[in-house]
């Protein structure tokens, strides 16, 4: 992250504790307590989008592209003169950011930036929650003209994907914990059978991931 220019060394009165939650590929995702600041910090209205309005511009579509943008937050610049508020203490120092961390006014602020962004695709065939995108066509023709549109307008603003994590043109995709296909919309069966086994195992992995979570986007 300091050879990124992600973040750099800090000499703050602010101070937030850092903690580190497992990803699904099993990495480490880095999580800032900043409930402090978030206390005080004045709240951004801007609002979130509905789920339930997602899917329905999908419901008439055939073809489907999901993309995953790279680390979405770290992509847009902190407000200058705001980077000390941000400071993370640990082992080896204090560190403060040099762009967006998961305070509790990122998500308002990135559906802000993706709304500017993706401005004249929204609800034509462009749906966004947060950092996925998702491009929807009721042919392969205008889906790759959708696609085309999009990924420019993505340069034009230097914001990048996660390959790995994208699906391109395919007739069922997943997406915010439903499987979308053909104007069928069901939930995945593999959240589906996690809710339903009971295990405590995994209900214990998901509390903790849920209250990481809230830490990081400051909702106590």
């Amino acid at each position: 992250m300091l050879e990124s220019g992600i973040i750099k060394p800090a000499k703050s009165p602010y101070g937030a504790p850092v903690l580190f939650q497992k990803k699904a590929d099993g990495s480490l995702r880095m999580c800032c307590d900043y409930r402090a600041l978030n206390k005080i910090t004045v709240k951004n209205k801007y609002p979130i989008p509905l789920v339930a309005d997602c899917f329905d511009r999908l419901s008439q579509a055939k073809y489907f592209t999901k993309i995953d943008l790279r680390s979405g937050y770290w992509q847009v610049r902190i407000k200058e003169g705001d980077e000390a508020k941000t400071t993370v203490v640990t082992r080896y120092g204090a560190f403060e950011f040099l762009v967006m961390p998961f305070v509790t006014n990122a998500p308002a602020t990135f559906c802000t930036l993706m709304n500017q962004v993706l401005h004249g695709f929204l609800d034509e065939f462009v749906v966004v929650y947060l950092d996925d995108i998702v491009i929807y066509s009721r042919t392969l023709a205008e889906h790759v003209e959708h696609l085309r549109q999009v990924l420019a307008r993505l340069r034009e603003y230097e914001l990048y994907a996660k390959v790995s994590k994208c699906s391109f043109a395919q007739e069922t995709i997943s997406f915010l914990g439903h499987i979308v296909e053909r104007g069928r919309i069901r939930m995945d069966p593999k959240k589906v059978q996690l809710s339903r086994s009971g295990s405590h195992r995994a209900m214990c992995m998901t509390c903790a991931h849920f209250s990481a979570w809230r830490i990081i986007i400051g909702v106590l």
